[in-house]
């Protein structure tokens, strides 16, 4: 059975990824939305059917979304877009009868956040209210963890390739959950390819602590990081609270810390119950399984090659 899966935000890292994806899998059609065309890769835009518009232009929304069995939104910008904009989206979805829509999440599970906690994640929890209040589309939330590439990236403050060590807060055995885009990206095109699926789906590569990682560093690439603490979790939740209030402008100062503390205290835990066997024919690609695809002087850079090779 044919399925037309819209992308909206097709230029994007994870779109790229999921686009590539999708056209491994049988009998699907993909319909693309962007501001502009030109910035599709080539090898993507000869097999995919391109919209152009914005995130706010309702006409060439709605145009975008007719005739889709699923919307994918993989926008990534301010609350505005991810609230405005994707509420945009589902409405069309209702006016041109798409039935599901698939919400920008991949993440932690934000729906045990309360409002104001992990800021970045407000605009979803708003998304997921304003789909649950749908009666003609249904909302599916594909939950992952974090993406194993930033958790190795520089902005993440964790693992430093200059000295070889992994910088925690905690105990270092506080479960980190996560999942590749790739992996991320094949996960969510059975999710698409899979029409009775709605609602919330965790899907997670790989569960492990900051132990466990650095000994799967040394399994895989014969060096003993060195692991260093850099406090407990209650003054990680002080240390990113000071920055906050010191210079709230400065997002990027402190956001990650926020992230890092909210995905380690435990309460947005997706596992241990998950639902990777709803799709056996993806395999889960873990923590170490990721280390042994990359070359050991690739993990910072990681994250910037995310969607190139597609």
């Amino acid at each position: 059975m044919s399925v037309t899966v819209g992308i909206a935000g097709i230029t994007g890292k994870f779109a790229r990824e999921l686009a590539s994806a999708l056209l491994k899998t049988p009998d699907v059609t993909i319909k693309g939305y962007c501001r502009d065309p030109s910035k599709v890769p080539q090898s993507l835009a000869s097999k995919v059917s391109l919209t152009k518009g914005d995130a706010f232009d309702t006409s060439a929304i709605r145009s975008f979304v007719s005739g889709c069995d699923v919307v994918v939104c993989c926008y990534l910008g301010d609350p505005k877009l991810m609230a405005d904009g994707q509420k945009l989206l589902i409405d069309a979805c209702a006016a041109e009868g798409v039935p599901r829509y698939v919400a920008s999440d991949w993440s932690l599970d934000y729906t045990k956040l309360e409002l104001g906690q992990l800021f970045p994640k407000d605009p979803m929890i708003h998304v997921k209210a304003y789909l649950d209040a749908q009666d003609k589309v249904k909302g599916v939330h594909i939950l992952v963890g974090m993406f194993i590439e930033v958790f190795f990236g520089p902005t993440f403050s964790i693992y430093d390739p200059s000295s070889t060590t992994f910088k925690y807060w905690g105990t270092g055995d506080e479960i980190w959950e996560g999942t590749t885009y790739r992996n991320a990206a094949e996960y969510t095109a059975a999710v698409c390819a899979d029409k009775n699926a709605s609602g919330i789906l965790k899907l997670v590569g790989g569960r492990a602590t900051t132990r466990e990682i650095a000994r799967s560093f040394e399994n895989v690439y014969g060096v003993k990081p060195k692991l260093e603490c850099q406090g407990s979790l209650d003054d990680l939740f002080r240390h990113m609270h000071e920055l906050r209030k010191k210079d709230p402008q400065n997002v990027f100062a402190y956001m990650f810390l926020f992230f890092q503390y909210y995905m380690i205290n435990g309460q947005t835990l997706l596992g241990p119950e998950l639902d990777n066997d709803k799709y056996p024919q993806v395999k889960p690609v873990s923590w170490e399984d990721f280390m042994k695809a990359v070359p050991r002087d690739q993990l910072p850079s990681a994250y910037s090659n995310v969607g190139q090779n597609v």
